[in-house]
């Protein structure tokens, strides 16, 4: 009998924002986004996400799922991530954020971010 290995995906990102609020929950967005980009080009490419993934516990994830997180986000077709390409995936990935981003939008947008 085949063994079956299960990743458990638990939904962190809800509770950073009730912690952190809109701003500081985007400024470590846009740290983690910094960890895994491309320092020359500024964005995400495979290579980068590849070299820097094991830093996030990512490191024994195969080449095919890092191409399909890849091509999940990129969506202006490019072969990389952009640092908004990259927000919009992690709020897609997070069903409670996709609920709750209205309010945090509007708080985001009450202290001038």
């Amino acid at each position: 009998m085949a063994s079956e290995t299960w990743v458990v995906f638990e939904d962190f990102f809800p509770a950073m924002v009730e912690r952190l609020g809109a701003k500081g929950f985007m400024d470590e967005l846009c740290k983690g986004f910094r960890v895994l980009m491309d320092k020359e080009r500024e964005v995400i490419t495979f290579e980068s996400l590849k070299k820097n993934s094991a830093v996030l516990g990512l490191k024994e994830i195969c080449d095919d799922e890092l191409m399909s997180m890849l091509r999940e986000g990129d969506l202006d077709g490019d072969g990389s991530l952009s640092l908004m390409e990259f927000c919009v995936l992690m709020f897609r990935l997070s069903p409670e954020l996709m609920d709750g981003s209205r309010r945090w939008l509007e708080e985001a947008v009450v202290n001038g971010l």
